[in-house]
C-alpha cells in the first residue's frame, strides 16, 4: 500500500457573512486511512466536508485534493475521482430518477440523467452495486418513493460507482430506525475492512455510528472566544459562538478518551468499546 497524501487541510478558515464558521483546520489523509470526522452538531463539519468534495471553497488557507489545489484546478476533474454520499446530495436528484441512473451518473458525478450515455457493462456494474447492499429491487422504482434507509444504500453504491480514490460518508445514518442503521453499519463495516488504497472520510456525531475499520479520528470542537471579546455565556458580541476547528487528529483509540469528550461536550462522558462498536454517556 502506497503513502501518498489524499486530503490535505492547511490553516483553513471559512467565513460566511462575516461569521467564521471554522478556522485554523490542518489535517492530513494519506492513501488506505479510514477516518472519522467527529464532532457536535453546528461545529462546521458540514462545512468541511463541502470543501472535502469541491463543493466549497476556504476563505483562508489551502486545500489539496488528490494532489491538486482546490481553486487552481479543474473541480469537475477531481470529483469523478471522489465518491459522495451525502443527503445534501440525495436532494439534488429529481424526483422520478431511476436509482439504477442515480448509481450509475456517479460515474459522471452528475445529479440526474440527460444526454450522458452509459455502456451495458457500466450499467451492469450498477446493478450489482446496488445487489451487493441488497436493493436490487429498486431498479425501474423513483427516487422520491425511496425509504430513508433505501436512499442512503443507493447514495453509497453511487459513490463506489466508480472506484473512487476517496470516498467520503456524510452522517450517512441520519433518520434510519435501528434495522436500517444496522443494515448500513454493516455495509460501512465492509467499507472499512477493505483492503485498497481508497482512502474514506466518514462525518458522524455519534460513537454508536463509527463502523469496525475505522482507525484515525478528526475531532473538531470550538476554538475559545478570547476573555476580552466574549460576553459572560461565552460567545461573542454579535451573539455567536467560538468557530469550529479541530482539536485532535490521529488514532481513533487515542482520541476517543473520557477527558477528551467530557472537555468536548462540557459534561462527565464515560466513552466504552465493546464488540467492535464505541458508545458513550452522561455520567
Amino acid at each position: 500500500m502506497s503513502d501518498t497524501t489524499v486530503l490535505q487541510l492547511d490553516n483553513v478558515e471559512f467565513r460566511r457573512n462575516r461569521r467564521v464558521i471554522i478556522t485554523d483546520v490542518n489535517l492530513t489523509v494519506k492513501t488506505g486511512e479510514r477516518w472519522v470526522l467527529f464532532g457536535p452538531n453546528g461545529i462546521g463539519k458540514s462545512t468541511a466536508v463541502g470543501m472535502l468534495a469541491t463543493r466549497t471553497f476556504p476563505s483562508e488557507g489551502r486545500v489539496f485534493i488528490l494532489g491538486h489545489q482546490l481553486g487552481k484546478y479543474d473541480v469537475f476533474k477531481l470529483r469523478t475521482r471522489i465518491g459522495l454520499a451525502s443527503a445534501d446530495l440525495g436532494r439534488q436528484f429529481p424526483d422520478f430518477e431511476d436509482p439504477l441512473d442515480a448509481v450509475v451518473t456517479g460515474l459522471s458525478a452528475v445529479t440526474g440523467r440527460w444526454q450522458d450515455t452509459y455502456t451495458e457493462a457500466e450499467y451492469a456494474r450498477a446493478r450489482q452495486l446496488l445487489h451487493d447492499f441488497r436493493v436490487g429491487y429498486l431498479e425501474g422504482k423513483q427516487m422520491w418513493r425511496l425509504s430513508e434507509g433505501e436512499r442512503t444504500r443507493v447514495l453509497i453504491a453511487r459513490a463506489l460507482m466508480g472506484n473512487p480514490e476517496l470516498l467520503i460518508m456524510d452522517e450517512p445514518t441520519t433518520g434510519l430506525d435501528l434495522g436500517g442503521r444496522e443494515q448500513v453499519m454493516r455495509t460501512l463495516s465492509r467499507i472499512g475492512e477493505e483492503n485498497s488504497d481508497r482512502a474514506v472520510v466518514l462525518v458522524t456525531h455519534r460513537l454508536e455510528e463509527i463502523p469496525a475499520g475505522f482507525d484515525h479520528i478528526a475531532i473538531m470542537g470550538r476554538k475559545p472566544i478570547p476573555a476580552e471579546d466574549a460576553t459572560s455565556d461565552g460567545i461573542d458580541a454579535m451573539g455567536n459562538p467560538g468557530a469550529g476547528t479541530i482539536v485532535y487528529s490521529g488514532p481513533l483509540e487515542e482520541g476517543l478518551t473520557d477527558k477528551r469528550l467530557s472537555a468536548l461536550f462540557g459534561m462527565p462522558i464515560e466513552v466504552e468499546h465493546s464488540h467492535g462498536r464505541w458508545s458513550a454517556y452522561a455520567v
